[in-house]
């Protein structure tokens, strides 16, 4: 979308805008191409979320092909692509063709940013639904993603692509609507990944669902995996930034990998059960979701529901959070099957290190450099071993 609007988000007045549609909007803010700036993506991301819209933000360089896998396991309403490397009758076009070969040719796509006017007859006969120039107003960026809220109805058959028919029933069960004709089966194992907010869960997942793949393609019976990645509703719009997948490098792993976003309101995983077992049954054989990692919203020391729908809980801590006292009173320490210690090259690691052994009762203790993929090779052989 464009990005010239220079207006601070303290002047944009939070309200849910949202309230009467048929669902909260589902919007992918997607930056294609090697346009590198991101500030103005992130303005319009909080003003659509301080309207009551989801917003899915799926970081820079992003491919067509990888922008519409997103949209597609996200389940969304609308594409909003910001351009601004010259390259939009190109890449335009194609992200509307990888849109239909993964089963979505129905979402919209939106187009923003620095467009020549006389390309904008153009984009339309090539597939864009909407363009904005340079200087719309926020307020216009919203009506727009409004307009495309459609009615959620199930796949009526398996005549589309089955992973578009796995996320829209993700989205019908989280609305706390049935489902009818969907096979569940529970996931082989599924994983819990939690900790406080800035612990690195997000960069650590995004570690350990590459290096699985790396080893699915020389061990077929791993099949695939998933994640299912929370954060949390504004209190005020009922909005959500999901920003958990820009750490997931789609542009390689493609479709290995199922990344599904969903926001909650404090710890209300209801419909958790069910939407795992959307995701074990969707496929069969080698194509088999068998593995499932649940990433949590930031954890605080009283948050600890997502120990009853996992197999393992991974607890990821960073140095500096205090000394055995202060962790051993937090109750998010006693549902660990596994510790983590990333950012192990922060001054402190040895300390917190230390200090879980004291309270562990032997229980293993990861060390990682998620951002570096250090020991996350070893991490995730503990989890499927």
């Amino acid at each position: 979308m464009t990005e010239t609007h220079t207006v601070a988000t303290s002047q944009f007045e939070k309200l849910d805008r949202c309230a009467t549609l048929a669902h909260r909007p589902r919007v992918l803010l997607g930056k294609m191409g090697l346009d590198g700036h991101d500030r103005g993506v992130k303005v319009i991301a909080r003003a659509l979320r301080d309207s009551g819209v989801h917003v899915i933000y799926s970081g820079l360089w992003q491919t067509p092909d990888s922008l519409a896998i997103s949209a597609r396991d996200e389940d969304c309403d609308v594409i909003a692509a910001s351009m601004m490397s010259n390259s939009h009758l190109a890449l335009g076009p194609r992200l509307v063709q990888a849109l239909d070969r993964v089963g979505r040719p129905d979402i919209p796509v939106y187009m923003g940013g620095i467009l020549p006017q006389e390309d904008i007859p153009r984009l339309k006969e090539l597939g864009i639904a909407k363009c904005f120039t340079t200087g719309t107003g926020l307020l216009d960026i919203v009506e727009a993603v409004k307009s495309a809220v459609r009615p959620r109805t199930e796949p009526a058959s398996a005549a589309q692509h089955v992973t578009a028919e796995l996320a829209r029933r993700i989205s019908l069960v989280h609305d706390g609507r049935p489902v009818k004709s969907a096979k569940f089966v529970k996931p082989r194992r599924v994983i819990g990944i939690t900790g406080s907010p800035g612990a690195g869960k997000s960069t650590l997942v995004a570690q350990l669902v590459g290096e699985y793949s790396r080893r699915a393609v020389d061990d077929a019976s791993l099949g695939r995996c998933a994640v299912v990645a929370f954060d949390p509703k504004s209190p005020i719009t009922n909005g959500a930034l999901l920003g958990d997948r820009l750490r997931v490098d789609f542009n390689n792993l493609g479709e290995r990998v199922f990344y599904r976003s969903l926001a909650i309101a404090g710890e209300d995983y209801r419909g958790i059960e069910q939407v795992l077992g959307l995701i074990g049954g969707a496929y069969e054989g080698d194509q088999a979701f068998q593995t499932v990692f649940v990433e949590t919203v930031g954890a605080g020391q009283n948050e600890t529901r997502i120990h009853q729908h996992v197999d393992q809980t991974v607890v990821v801590l960073t140095p500096g959070m205090g000394d055995a006292v202060q962790m051993d009173k937090a109750g998010i320490l006693e549902i660990a099957d596994v510790f983590v210690c990333n950012k192990a090259d922060h001054p402190g690691e040895n300390e917190l290190v230390r200090d879980l052994r004291d309270i562990s009762d032997g229980r293993p203790i990861h060390e990682t450099v998620a951002t570096h993929g250090k020991g996350v090779p070893e991490l995730l052989s503990r989890l499927l071993s």
